[in-house]
């Protein structure tokens, strides 16, 4: 778990290669349950929902929430390829998650499916 969490932030920007099912699952998991958790003890601090700004610390909160999510955001998106790869497709099948409900339903099919041997390797 702890190593698949290293390897996605060590390969942030890593658009080839491959992920396996670990390597993709345990970062998106660890990524939603630190952001709930974050979120949570910033809108504990500040008494009000995180995206509401009321002051100059609320708003330099906002901007620093941004940055982190954009990053997080690049880290997901080369993952998501790096997992596609492993499957033996190409990272354009990402953009099947444009069409509504049924691309969602497809994408998580393709990252459940096992590794493949593949020309990414």
């Amino acid at each position: 778990m702890i190593d698949s969490y290293k390897k996605f932030w060590g390969n942030i920007t890593n658009f080839s290669g491959t992920a396996d099912r670990p390597d993709y699952w345990w970062p998106i998991i660890i990524n939603y349950i630190l952001g709930g958790i974050i979120i949570a003890i910033i809108q504990s601090a500040t008494g009000h929902p995180i995206d509401v700004t009321y002051n100059v610390s609320d708003l330099n909160i906002g901007i620093a929430s941004r940055i982190v999510a954009a990053i997080v955001w690049l880290g997901v998106w080369s993952l998501k390829v790096r997992r596609l790869h492993d499957t033996d497709r190409s990272g354009w099948w990402i953009l099947i998650s444009i069409i509504p409900i049924i691309g969602t339903i497809w994408f998580f099919v393709l990252m459940v499916l096992p590794s493949k041997r593949n020309r990414w390797s």
